[in-house]
């Protein structure tokens, strides 16, 4: 059966507990996708359908439109050891535009010569997203990101008391000074400007408003990004953080830019959306300095599935594009993560090799909560190994083109592959499971 196809009723009792639910409905899901009247379930994807009850839904205030702003080549490549050159920096933009992601920060021009080529190399080949430069709070930083033709500029500026004090050694005021000067030369340079107050989620939440309120009326902002630079926020303040900034500037958007030291990067940027955050920050797989950035991958696919949420991008972009910034970086996303890992449909332990046979033809996403084709990425295989049982004998005795109706010789074959697995450390390949059924198989004749 092909996944167009394999679309499942949800039982009457899971569809009474979400009925009411808020669902907003999807623009542009993909040829491949019919949705219907169970936004938690179509067929691609089968999440929980307590996701689109009302006592879930009620306080969401997203935005009209929710927009990704990757950093990849600016706080990504600031992940120690990672270096882009300028071809690969534009190659890695294609991508992006490729893939339908609306704005590009395409880098910091004052850290090199080279990286002020790639971002003037990426605005002349006006894909179709924005494209923004990263700059300090100094008149010349901003002057720079106008030289290379960017759209926006994302202007930083230390704004919790300790940071000022122990890592720039500034009085509180020189911060102040420096983001009125800086922001009101980008307004006369024409730049959007995005403020980018480092550190913001462990600062004094008085001064941080004050310093909000105070650039949003001396100096000048477009947006404002709600920056939590250690990853130190906890997603039950995030909606504190999102209000109070939307309190003081109620006409600007707001951007979040998370980042994931406790692992939360994801959840609080999706957090962030459903608080009202316009602009989502985020890089490929994660990459970025210390723990990384948000992953947009895995931003934009449960947005997508569990808040009736599309973002625009083309989805099935996705693993091939984290592919290319692994092959081209030398980094690895490990194999079991979520979305972009190589081995997410691989299928090892007996039971579920069983389920698989069972189920994959009529009923797929009894197996998964949505199709990996959805994201570009390989389906399901059965793989040999220590957890392995009968079901992948079956599996592998058929694909090999050998017979055996023998439980015995079949539990035998079993064994041998256990101890195979434990003796070489890995999976087994095709032909080693070969050798040993023909070795039972043959005894048994």
């Amino acid at each position: 059966m092909t996944p167009d196809a394999a679309v499942l009723q949800i039982d009457s009792s899971a569809r009474n507990h979400a009925e009411g639910s808020i669902y907003r409905g999807c623009t542009r899901i993909g040829k491949d996708i019919k949705m219907n009247s169970t936004p938690w379930k179509s067929e691609k994807w089968y999440v929980s359908p307590w996701n689109y009850t009302d006592e879930v839904t009620k306080d969401f205030n997203f935005a009209d439109k929710v927009i990704f702003h990757d950093v990849s080549l600016r706080d990504g490549e600031q992940q120690a050891g990672l270096i882009f050159n300028a071809d690969e920096k534009v190659a890695i933009a294609e991508r992006l535009a490729e893939m339908g992601i609306q704005r590009i920060e395409a880098g910091m021009p004052a850290v090199s010569p080279q990286d002020k080529l790639a971002i003037e190399r990426i605005v002349k080949k006006a894909w179709g997203p924005k494209i923004f430069a990263f700059g300090r709070c100094m008149v010349p930083d901003v002057e720079a990101a106008a030289d290379c033709g960017v759209d926006g500029v994302v202007i930083e500026i230390p704004s919790s008391e300790h940071l000022v004090k122990h890592a720039y050694q500034w009085e509180m005021e020189k911060a102040i000074e420096l983001s009125i000067t800086a922001t009101q030369r980008a307004k006369e340079l024409g730049l959007y400007t995005v403020f980018f107050p480092i550190d913001a989620s462990r600062a004094d939440i008085d001064w941080f408003l004050k310093l909000i309120r105070t650039i949003s009326t001396e100096g000048h902002m477009d947006a404002l990004a709600c920056v939590d630079t250690m990853g130190a926020l906890g997603p039950s303040a995030v909606t504190y953080l999102i209000k109070k900034a939307k309190e003081i500037i109620p006409d600007k958007p707001i951007e979040a830019h998370f980042h994931d030291d406790f692992g939360l990067g994801a959840a609080n940027t999706i957090i962030a959306a459903t608080a009202g955050a316009e602009v989502l920050h985020t890089t490929i797989s994660g990459i970025g300095e210390r723990a990384g950035n948000a992953p947009y991958e895995d931003i934009a696919l449960t947005l997508l599935t569990m808040y009736g949420v599309d973002t625009g991008i083309k989805y099935d972009r996705i693993y091939e594009t984290s592919k290319f910034l692994q092959e081209i970086s030398g980094l690895k996303v490990r194999q079991n993560r979520g979305i972009t890992g190589e081995g997410i449909a691989n299928i090892e332990s007996g039971i579920v090799v069983d389920w698989f046979v069972k189920a994959f033809e009529d009923a797929p996403l009894e197996l998964s909560p949505y199709r990996y084709d959805l994201t570009g990425h390989p389906d399901w295989e059965v793989v040999i190994g220590k957890n392995s049982g009968l079901p992948t004998v079956d599996v592998y005795l058929d694909r090999i083109g050998l017979s055996c109706d023998d439980k015995d010789v079949k539990l035998e074959i079993v064994k041998d592959i256990k101890e195979k697995a434990y003796e070489l450390h890995r999976l087994l390949t095709v032909a080693e499971f070969e050798e040993i059924a023909h070795k039972h198989i043959d005894a048994a004749a």
